[in-house]
């Protein structure tokens, strides 16, 4: 059975910095996608940032890029989400995800939340201003 957990998370003042973290077991496919999807209270799931185990080529959501940054360790298959410069419209309940790539990038399944097999529980992020 495949299982997506995240952790950190938390509260912080606008400005400041997060690391939000997401270990996978047991999935069925070695070329893949983790990262992090988003929602916020009233609005639809969105994707946050997704990294491909290839070759580790990256996707961003607009309002992220030059602000968060994602990495992996394809041994232990685990991600990392470094959240610097947090602004209030980050809050949101982040959620851990992983799914199979295609064509080597992140992109479609980034694009659409619906797509994603595996999910984590979720962690919440507060920014206060």
């Amino acid at each position: 059975q495949v299982q997506v957990e995240e952790s950190g998370g938390g509260s912080v003042q606008a400005g400041g910095s997060l690391r939000l973290s997401c270990a996978a077991a047991r999935l069925p496919y070695s070329s893949n996608c983790m990262g992090w999807f988003r929602q916020a209270p009233g609005k639809e799931r969105e994707g946050v940032a997704g990294i491909y185990s290839g070759d580790g080529s990256t996707y961003y959501a607009d309002s992220v890029k030059g602000r968060f940054t994602i990495s992996q360790d394809n041994a232990k298959n685990t991600v990392h989400l470094l959240m610097n410069s947090l602004k209030p419209e980050d809050t949101a309940m982040y959620y851990c995800a992983a799914a199979y790539s295609f064509g080597g990038s992140c992109n479609r399944a980034w694009g659409n939340y619906k797509t994603i097999p595996y999910w984590g529980k979720g962690t919440a992020v507060t920014i206060s201003s």
